[in-house]
């Protein structure tokens, strides 16, 4: 198995302000995450000033404000984002950026980003689609809020301006900050891989831990997680997310699962338990004093540990043969005891 690449969605979660940002990098580099992802956007170019926020958005942010007010207070400008850029080099942890407009993807391009991530809004976008297609070495799709035939038509543009499929990693993922876990539908994640023949992974927006876990063991190459400096802070995606004492028990748990389907699908052994064979399996033993020549029989047998004498199973096989000399109780039966 591949080692599974782990996202800190950093997002807006920086609330605009560049220290804040550069402070989640430090800190998403201290968990083990292998790549931090940010969303650089113009405001003007992705939300009309009438644009409503989503019923979470004004929830979570507690402010009566239009959803173009709420985002033009979270965006950083390019030049933060070379700044960023450089702390996580400085930093030793991957630079990932979701470009929401085209000047904003060109502007990303300039770094040469290995993956290109599309947003969940933006798989019905034919238009940037096209140009992420034309621009990207590797996609992840995010596949919130769609169904399985929008994520086809999503990927059918993209192979359209000749992008290969086999360079696209769609996740799973429920728009909703925080996600209800009964309709997380990790199962559908699954379906995406069987159905459309690509990769999946699994962008989580519920509370806790458990449920990235959970889709790793199912198969899941990519995780994504969004983190913030304190759940406190004002702004949308705070609430639905990890702090970063809990983005790395999350981590942790991802590596253990990692190892624990990592082996060969064989039922056997392990090296680890071999050497309790002995000590946790039984042998026949005998439940009294008997003398030479005796007929065994089950009344006079109990089976105890250790299990390096004759088997249980093989208990037929002792039955109504005779003692060769006289043995007292508890004796761990050999079969040179056996005549």
């Amino acid at each position: 198995m591949n080692k599974v690449l782990i996202i800190a969605e950093a997002g807006v979660n920086h609330n605009g302000d560049i220290d804040k940002a550069l402070r989640l990098v430090e800190l998403a580099s201290q968990t083990g995450a292998d790549y931090i992802k940010f969303q650089t956007f113009k405001t003007e170019l992705n939300i009309s000033k009438k644009a409503k926020k989503a019923k979470y958005q004004e929830k979570n942010t507690g402010l009566n404000e239009t959803q173009f007010e709420m985002v033009k207070k979270l965006e950083l400008t390019f030049n933060d984002f070379v700044l960023i850029e450089k702390k996580c080099k400085e930093s030793n942890i991957g630079f990932m950026s979701t470009g929401f407009d085209i000047p904003s993807l060109d502007f990303l391009d300039t770094f040469s980003p290995e993956y290109y991530k599309i947003p969940s809004g933006e798989l019905t976008n034919k238009p940037y689609l096209e140009h992420v297609g034309k621009l990207a070495r590797k996609i992840i799709l995010s596949t919130g809020m769609a169904d399985l035939n929008e994520i086809k038509q999503a990927i059918f543009v993209l192979e359209k301006v000749g992008f290969n499929k086999n360079n696209i990693i769609v996740l799973h993922c429920n728009t909703e900050y925080p996600t209800p876990f009964k309709d997380v539908n990790l199962l559908a994640m699954l379906q995406i891989k069987k159905e459309i023949g690509v990769k999946i992974g699994y962008s989580d927006h519920t509370l806790g831990i458990e449920v990235p876990i959970a889709a790793v063991a199912l198969g899941a190459e990519v995780i994504e997680k969004h983190f913030t400096l304190d759940r406190n802070l004002p702004g949308p995606d705070h609430l639905a997310s990890l702090e970063p004492d809990e983005l790395k028990d999350m981590i942790n748990g991802i590596r253990n699962i990692e190892l624990a389907i990592s082996g060969n699908g064989i039922k056997e052994a392990s090296e680890s338990e071999k050497s309790n064979k002995l000590i946790a399996r039984k042998s026949i033993h005998l439940l009294k004093n008997l003398k030479v020549g005796h007929v065994l029989s089950p009344n006079d047998l109990i089976m105890k540990r250790p299990g390096d004498g004759i088997s249980p199973m093989e208990i037929d096989l002792v039955l109504g043969r005779k003692i060769a000399k006289s043995l007292i109780e508890d004796t761990k039966l050999k079969w040179k005891h056996l005549d």
